[in-house]
């Protein structure tokens, strides 16, 4: 028999799925936090949804001791704090034990990112290779397509691989994207993706008349998997394999690199901070607030290169 404990965590769980609307690997990701924490407390002879204060800070320290980085403290933190609102709305506790915790303090690394010139070279190649004849043309007609798209929209590689083939039937410069928590958001398509696109969609439905029996997936990037859609997995590792051939390092790259270089082009060419938000789909604004470097960049040349005083202090004597 399930104790208290496992039954709230269960409810949680449901709550933040059919309310929600969090994806499979949040869901799973809340579910591992919340089985850690509660089995450090048991050895405190504490269960979870009684839980104090100090047991919470105890905890923290554990995982500092355990060498957690402050980021990782930070999601488990975060796990606990949406679990103990739970119960409070729920009425099992009176109290929120998190409210008085301070998050564990980390530094905010600026993202990876690729030049403009880097990302010109990996997007020529792949659609250099998608136009060469021969087997195999299919997979490369979709790598081209898969990395025109992510970076014309800088989607989230779950967004992208995730596509539905209805895409396909769009004529307009616009995709619909479905983001976290089943919000939709629009995102203009440049010409080259749209070209990409409409010569992958022309193969695929070749590839298709083919195959007779090939049975129709409701996804632009089909796969054979238990989702139904290319793994990003293995588009991480065809898109590692395409930055060597590229003279890219490999080891730099990966499809959330290619969503940062998206964000900060944007920016260095003028795009309004809020603007970038939409495009990510971002729910808050400090979350995007992590490219300002950017922004700090691009506001110093505006001043070097146009304010009276600076250009008179480039002068020469």
């Amino acid at each position: 028999m399930r104790d208290s404990a496992a039954i709230q965590i269960e409810a949680f769980l449901e709550m933040m799925s059919a309310e929600r609307g969090a994806a499979a690997n949040t869901l799973a990701s809340y579910e591992r936090d919340l089985e850690d924490a509660r089995s450090f407390l048991l050895q405190r002879q504490v269960r979870i949804v009684e839980a104090q204060p100090d047991d919470l800070r105890a905890y923290l320290g554990h995982l500092a001791r355990q060498g957690f980085k402050a980021s990782s403290q930070a999601r488990r933190l975060s796990a606990l704090r949406q679990f103990y609102k739970f119960l409070y709305a729920e009425g099992v506790r009176d109290t929120d034990p998190t409210g008085i915790l301070d998050a564990p303090r980390k530094e905010r690394s600026l993202p990876k990112t690729l030049s403009t010139d880097d990302v010109t070279r990996l997007i020529g190649l792949a659609e250099q290779e998608a136009q060469a004849p021969g087997e195999g043309r299919l997979q490369r007609l979709r790598m081209h397509a898969l990395v025109e798209l992510l970076y014309a929209t800088g989607m989230r590689v779950s967004e992208l691989v995730s596509l539905p083939a209805t895409v396909l039937a769009q004529n307009g410069r616009f995709l619909v994207v479905k983001g976290k928590g089943s919000k939709e958001r629009l995102v203009p398509l440049s010409r080259s993706a749209m070209a990409a696109l409409q010569s992958y969609g022309t193969a695929l439905a070749e590839e298709r008349e083919r195959q007779e029996d090939a049975k129709e997936s409701p996804f632009l990037f089909p796969s054979a998997g238990k989702e139904g859609y290319l793994p990003r997995q293995v588009f991480a590792r065809d898109l590692k394999a395409l930055a060597a051939r590229a003279g890219i390092r490999a080891a730099a790259l990966s499809p959330h690199v290619i969503r940062h270089a998206f964000a900060s082009h944007l920016l260095q060419n003028g795009a309004d901070l809020r603007a970038v938000q939409e495009l990510l789909g971002h729910s808050d604004i400090s979350t995007t607030q992590i490219y300002t470097h950017v922004l700090e960049e691009r506001l110093h040349r505006l001043v070097q290169d146009h304010h009276p005083l600076a250009k008179q202090a480039k002068k020469p004597d």
